[in-house]
């Protein structure tokens, strides 16, 4: 159920160069059940700048009515959101869209999960949730350089995990489908750039893969059609509403 609420901060903090980690805490969190959704963050109390911030939701603790997210400041909007301190009330709309499902791994199964960049987050949840259901969970994720790794031991606690950086200061040298995985896995699930997600649907052809999109949106409910992408029976499908997560099969990126 989609709901709007001032949430308080908890806390916020440096993880990497220009990512925040963000824990919020609100009644609002009782609605997020799905791994991969995404939140509406308004960003400052004026109307400049006009449009929300859709982040992924990171991590949720239902017992705490908490939830955190992870976003890179890059521009004016979540250069706001970074000044944010605990105590500050955010006004966030969400949960919103269709996330991944655990459920496409049976209990005992194994699940390679592939992220790049501020695409692995939402990844997080999903593993905490395989794991739950005795899934053996294989993760693969890529970022630029050596000093952007972060939540690497979080990840580590819940399953391999094999880190690959372009420069290779740390992990692997080189990207995610530099790794070479033979294992027959049930599923495979991703999120990261487009580049990333088209060259991941390539090197896993013919396995069952969900890939979450990232675009930029208007509404993020799905009224203004301004975040979507194309099907293979020429069609369209919104990004924020029949997404973002879909089987590869589903869209053309």
């Amino acid at each position: 159920m989609i709901r709007k609420q001032q949430m308080t901060v908890i806390s916020q903090k440096l993880i990497a160069p220009n990512i925040y980690e963000l824990t919020m805490e609100g009644t609002l969190v009782s609605s997020m059940t799905m791994p991969g959704q995404f939140v509406h963050i308004k960003v400052s109390d004026s109307y400049d700048p006009l449009l929300r911030r859709p982040i992924s939701i990171c991590q949720i603790d239902q017992e705490a009515s908490q939830f955190t997210v992870v976003y890179r400041a890059e521009g004016k909007g979540t250069m706001l959101l970074a000044e944010k301190e605990a105590g500050n009330l955010v006004d966030v709309l969400g949960p919103l869209g269709n996330g991944f499902s655990p459920d496409e791994v049976p209990p005992g199964g194994k699940a390679l999960l592939i992220g790049g960049g501020i695409g692995i987050p939402p990844l997080l949840q999903l593993s905490r949730e395989l794991n739950e259901k005795d899934v053996s969970v294989t993760h693969i994720l890529g970022l630029r350089t050596g000093a952007d790794v972060f939540y690497e031991e979080l990840f580590k606690e819940l399953g391999e995990t094999i880190i690959t950086t372009e420069d290779g200061l740390k992990g692997m040298k080189g990207f995610v489908t530099s790794v070479k995985c033979t294992d027959d896995y049930d599923a495979v699930y991703t999120c990261g750039p487009t580049p990333m997600l088209k060259a991941v649907m390539h090197q896993y052809a013919g396995k069952k893969v969900f890939i979450s999109l990232e675009e930029r949106m208007g509404c993020g409910i799905g009224a203004c059609f301004a975040c979507v992408c194309k099907t293979p029976d020429d069609g369209y499908k919104k990004i924020c509403s029949d997404g973002p997560v879909f089987r590869a099969e589903e869209v053309l990126i």
